[in-house]
């Protein structure tokens, strides 16, 4: 059975597809659809009349390619621009009732949480997972056995746009400086996975990120696109997100870092297929 999931991000809409049996979920493909939700909200405080109609068609346009490959069960949430804007409930009604389908705006721990459903957490305790977005950065690592999850007001758009503010960057500071020693960095999201592939490596080292880093902030933004095939939306804002990698690895003692194929779309399809097949436990009342 094919499920799928749709996270409506700050900068792009994203859509997965994933094939599933009781023992197993597989992914199948994606598709993005390039739409800076966090322009309307960082700048004006809330979502467009235009920016609405415009993400009513792109959500129509992914549900239709569902149903075109029989596909039933479907999550679709939304991040830190959805839940940042002030017009957020009467948007996501609207949206819902159009497109026939509702829509979870998640807080930002509940998005830090989320990464647990990544395959490889649980088999490297020494790592510190760091997903950064267009409007928040979340955290998710283990101290002394227990979980912690973090989200801070701090993503590439949002910087970008001069939205970020100097008390959430030392909020961050201060709270990295408590947490324990990690060998490495699990970077998550698009502009992470873009730098390390425009410099052909899996993993890289605090220095060697930080050189290629500053390298690649010389070139223009043509440059970036001529050279390393950026889309327009990840020319602009990739340093943004780079320097958030940079200011968390010059406060604490990782000294690797490295990105996943991972993102808030995949959490939402690990946690519908578990909801799915797990609809014959019985609950038993006390």
């Amino acid at each position: 059975m094919k499920i799928a999931a749709i996270d409506i991000g700050t900068n792009a809409v994203k859509a997965k597809v994933f094939n599933t049996s009781p023992s197993h979920i597989e992914f199948i493909e994606s598709n993005r659809s390039a739409m800076r939700l966090g322009t309307d909200v960082f700048i004006d405080g809330k979502l467009s009349k235009k920016s609405i109609s415009k993400l009513i068609k792109i959500l129509s346009e992914f549900i239709h390619q569902f149903k075109k490959k029989k596909i039933e069960h479907f999550d679709i949430v939304a991040t830190s621009a959805f839940r940042d804007t002030k017009n957020s409930e009467e948007t996501r009604r609207l949206v819902e009732n159009e497109i026939e389908h509702p829509i979870r705006i998640i807080s930002g721990l509940e998005e830090a949480k989320l990464i647990q459903l990544h395959p490889d957490f649980g088999n490297n305790d020494d790592g510190m997972y760091v997903d950064v977005g267009g409007g928040s950065t979340e955290f998710l690592l283990f101290k002394n056995n227990r979980l912690v999850i973090k989200s801070f007001q701090l993503g590439a758009v949002r910087n970008m746009l001069r939205k970020d503010k100097a008390n959430e960057w030392n909020k961050l500071e201060q709270w990295l400086l408590t947490t324990p020693k990690k060998k490495n960095l699990v970077g998550i999201g698009g502009n992470i996975r873009s730098f390390l592939s425009s410099i052909n490596a899996k993993t890289t080292l605090k220095n060697e990120f930080i050189s290629a880093k500053d390298k690649l902030n010389k070139l223009t933004y043509e440059e970036k696109i001529n050279t390393y095939g950026f889309s327009k939306d990840r020319a602009d804002v990739i340093d943004y997100a780079l320097s958030i990698y940079e200011f968390i690895l010059n406060r604490t003692d990782i000294k690797k870092i490295k990105a996943t194929k991972w993102g808030v779309s995949d959490s939402a399809a690990v946690n519908l297929y578990q909801q799915i097949y797990s609809q014959n436990i019985k609950i038993k009342n006390n």
